[in-house]
Formats: C-alpha cells, sequence, structure tokens
C-alpha cells in the first residue's frame, strides 16, 4: 500500500531532478566563453610579440602585456572550475574514474567547496587588476587606485567569510547523509571484534591536504567504531599477511578504479582494524564513507523494504564511494535477510567500492548466506582484492600474557 502511495510522489521528483538538464547548455556555453578567451589570449600575446619585435615596447608596456596574459589564463581557469566542478555539482557525473588526467578536486566536489574555489579564484584575478594598476601608476588616478584597493579587499573579506561559513556547512551536511545509528545488538550477537592498538611499521602513505576539515566530518559522518590507522596496526601480529597489498591499498586508488577489499581471518587477528584504517585513509583522500555490521546492514535494508522503499535506499548509498560491511559469517542469516544483502553488492557490483570482513573464506559463505552466497561471492571477489590474515586472536594472546603475569 504503501509503494503506491509513494508512487506519484516519486515520479514527480525524479521529474524535478530531471530538470537539472536545462543547465547543461548553460555549461555549453560557458565552454564557448572559454574558447572566447584562447582567441584573446593569442591576439594579446600576437600583438607583444610584435611591439618587442618592433622595438616599441618598453619595459612597462611588458609587465602590462604579460600580466593582461596571466589575467587572461587566471579567467580561464575559474571558467575551467565552473564548467567541471559545477556540471559535475549541479547536472551529472563525469565519469573520470581512473583517468590518468583527473582533476584531485573533482572526487571530492561539492557546492561549498566550488564557491570556495571561486572566491579563491576571484580574489587572484582581482590580485592581477591591482597589481596592472600600480604598475601603471603614473597613468592612474589616486581615485582608480583607491577604490581598486577597496574592492580588492572587499573580495579578500568575502572570500575569507565564506571559507569559514563552508566548513561548518560541508561537516551539517555530511552528518545529514551519515547511517543512521547501529542497530542495538541483541543478546545472541556478538560484539564487535576488538583491534590491535600496538604501535606498529604500518607503510605509511601522504595524505591529501584537507584545509578546510572536511575529511575529518567525513570521517566522523562514517560510523567508524573507533578510529584505527594503518600506522597502528601491529605486523607482527598476524602469522600471515600480505603486507604489500595493504600498503598499496592505503593509497584508496581501489575506491576511483570501484574495485572490492575482502579481509578473512579468525577473530582477532585485525580484520576491522584494517577495514577501519582503509576507511579513514579513503576519506582523507575526498571519498564519503559509510561503516556498518553486516546484521546492521540488513536491518537497514529490510526496514527500507518494509518502507517500500529499497531501491530508493540502494540508489542513495551511492552517493558513498565506499561502504564497509564487518562481521560477515559471525550470524547466520535466514534467506530473505541473505537475499538483501546480496542485492546491496549485486547493485554496487562495478558501480562503486565494499570492503567485507569474514571470519570465513568465500567458498564456506553458503554455511551462513544459504543458496544467495554463490552468486554473491562471485560478484563480490570478481574485483577484488582478498587478503588472509592468520594467527592467533590478538586479545587471547594478550589476555593470555597478562594472566602470566
Amino acid at each position: 500500500m504503501a509503494r503506491v502511495q509513494n508512487t506519484p510522489t516519486t515520479t514527480l521528483g525524479y521529474a524535478l531532478f530531471a530538470t537539472r538538464w536545462l543547465q547543461a547548455p548553460l555549461y555549453f556555453g560557458l565552454v564557448a566563453a572559454q574558447g572566447v578567451y584562447v582567441y584573446k589570449f593569442f591576439k594579446e600575446l600576437w600583438t607583444l610579440i610584435l611591439m618587442c619585435v618592433g622595438g616599441h615596447a618598453s619595459e612597462t608596456y611588458v609587465m602590462l602585456a604579460v600580466l593582461k596574459l596571466v589575467d587572461v589564463v587566471m579567467i580561464a581557469n575559474l571558467l575551467i572550475m565552473v564548467i567541471v566542478g559545477g556540471y559535475e555539482t549541479f547536472v551529472s557525473r563525469i565519469g573520470l574514474q581512473g583517468h590518468r588526467d583527473q582533476p584531485e578536486w573533482l572526487s571530492h566536489v561539492n557546492s561549498n567547496v566550488l564557491k570556495v574555489k571561486l572566491a579563491t579564484a576571484i580574489v587572484g584575478i582581482s590580485s592581477v587588476h591591482l597589481l596592472q594598476m600600480f604598475v601603471d601608476v603614473h597613468h592612474t588616478s589616486q581615485h582608480a587606485l583607491l577604490w581598486g584597493t577597496v574592492i580588492h579587499m572587499a573580495f579578500i573579506f568575502s572570500a575569507a567569510i565564506l571559507a569559514y561559513m563552508s566548513g561548518p556547512m560541508a561537516a551539517h551536511a555530511d552528518r545529514g547523509h551519515a547511517a543512521r545509528p547501529p542497530v542495538e545488538r541483541t543478546r545472541s550477537e556478538p560484539a564487535p571484534e576488538p583491534r590491535p592498538e600496538t604501535a606498529a611499521a604500518a607503510p605509511s602513505v601522504p595524505r591529501q591536504p584537507d584545509p578546510d576539515g572536511e575529511a575529518e566530518a567525513r570521517i566522523r559522518a562514517a560510523g567508524f567504531p573507533a578510529r584505527k590507522l594503518l600506522e597502528d596496526f601491529d605486523e607482527r601480529h598476524p602469522r600471515g599477511f600480505d603486507r604489500e597489498t595493504v600498503a598499496r591499498l592505503g593509497k584508496a586508488e581501489f575506491v576511483s578504479a570501484r574495485r572490492n577489499v575482502v579481509f578473512v581471518g579468525p577473530p582477532g587477528t585485525g580484520k576491522t582494524h584494517l577495514a577501519v584504517a582503509l576507511g579513514v585513509r579513503a576519506c582523507q583522500a575526498g571519498h564519503r564513507v559509510l561503516f556498518a555490521t553486516a546484521a546492521e546492514w540488513a536491518a537497514r535494508l529490510a526496514d527500507a523494504r518494509t518502507a517500500g522503499r529499497l531501491d530508493a535506499e540502494l540508489a542513495a548509498l551511492d552517493d558513498h564511494p565506499l561502504l564497509i560491511v564487518d562481521e560477515v559469517g559471525y550470524t547466520p542469516f535466514d534467506p530473505d535477510t541473505a537475499g538483501l544483502l546480496f542485492r546491496l553488492v549485486a547493485h554496487r557490483y562495478e558501480r562503486a567500492s565494499l570492503i567485507v570482513t569474514s571470519d570465513r573464506p568465500l567458498g564456506r559463505w553458503n554455511e551462513v548466506l544459504g543458496p544467495s552466497a554463490p552468486a554473491m561471492t562471485d560478484r563480490l571477489a570478481h574485483h577484488a582484492e582478498i587478503v588472509r590474515l592468520d594467527g592467533e586472536s590478538y586479545r587471547t594472546r594478550h589476555a593470555s600474557a597478562a594472566w602470566a603475569d
């Protein structure tokens, strides 16, 4: 019944959302404007060359001409940011994942980031204009210098205010899209697996700068049970451990490539620690992440199915390039619940990334997931790095050592 009632609203919403394509011709118009600035650049450059060759170019003239060229380039850069970033944010995604020339900022651009970048670009353009006035000060009135300086300071002040406001706005937006509170565990469900905490020698990968604190907002919104880092993982604990693969995964490139990661091993070997640590790296690389146990994901999808919005929930999760599904295999699922997890894996197949942790190999998932297991593991493992961790439980070993002491 709820599905029938929601159909008109959904149809209307899709129709209104489709109107975003009306903006596409606007961005094509900006592309034409980009061509105009290319023409203007070469026209100014040709004039400068002719003046220099003819011996009519003074030092002041050359400086002003070069500043004009810089001005044209900066405005062209501003256009590129509006065209690419605005189209990606407001019209449709640009499928550049994995392309060697993908801009670093495109993977985490949003309206707040775009506004700040535009404001800083405008300040830069204003700086060039003001510098032109001071270079040609003998032909510039004091009135023009005064108002040029005032306008430039106004641009700086506005950009500073916008940058200050964008931090809380971005954090609020990420909290609004965060996962709902974790499902309350029953007495029969195992508690989350503690992770190794000792200092480590895990290879460190340089993190991308995030002056606006957006990475921290993404980390808070991800719903991690605790903040874990690759640098804190005790590599000496697991007997079997592919350090090179984990170090490569720590660059978070698998997220842009839409590949999966599966950690398999006995309880207490650090699977969830590594999963969370890779999730933190992904947040720092500009990706939105959500973490939950398999039981919590199943409950979330079951609630969505009961409300008649399972497809909408799966589509909404596409906003997060990485989902982490922890503790697969710790609790058996009935066929209906296993089917929901299959829907999640199938929906994200070759579309977005998953990190999954499990206490048993993929070939034994039928023990807890039933008939859905073969189709699920086939899709999950097709584009995946499977990392095996062998060894005794970190908790048991340290508890025994404490008892011996």
